[in-house]
């Protein structure tokens, strides 16, 4: 397994992963997936058998004190074999002085990010996005 920065040639790709592990509801098109990627610090794939992406993730922050980890997603048959954790310690780096947060309201992703060193916040709030219609 590979690690490296998405690129804008791998928008097709992300997005059919994204579309087939129940992100399809946050990404409207591929247009508006590389908008995502455009405007996130870092986005990284995980890419199997030399060329075939599996992971995915992407983050916002200042890279100094603070960083929001917005998506994490592995394609079914690859997950549990490490490259959801790989993602995530990619973007965190070793850089230890960043607060870094994340929302983790599916299915056991507070055990996954608890493994990787997140907990519960008691002073995070949120101020959520509106719904389109249908959701």
């Amino acid at each position: 397994m590979q690690i490296r920065s998405a690129a804008a040639s791998d928008a097709d790709a992300v997005h059919r992963l994204l579309s087939a592990n129940g992100w399809a509801h946050r990404i409207a098109d591929v247009e508006h997936l590389g908008r995502l990627i455009s405007a996130s610090q870092q986005a990284v794939i995980a890419l199997a058998d030399g060329d075939e992406i599996v992971g995915f993730a992407r983050a916002t922050g200042d890279g100094i004190s603070n960083g929001y980890l917005s998506m994490v997603v592995v394609a079914e048959p690859f997950r549990r074999q490490g490259i959801g954790q790989a993602l995530v310690r990619h973007i965190l780096g070793s850089e230890t002085d960043i607060t870094w947060v994340l929302r983790a309201g599916r299915p056991g992703a507070a055990e996954f990010f608890a493994k990787l060193g997140f907990s519960p916040s008691p002073v995070a709030m949120e101020r959520p996005r509106s719904q389109p219609a249908g959701e």
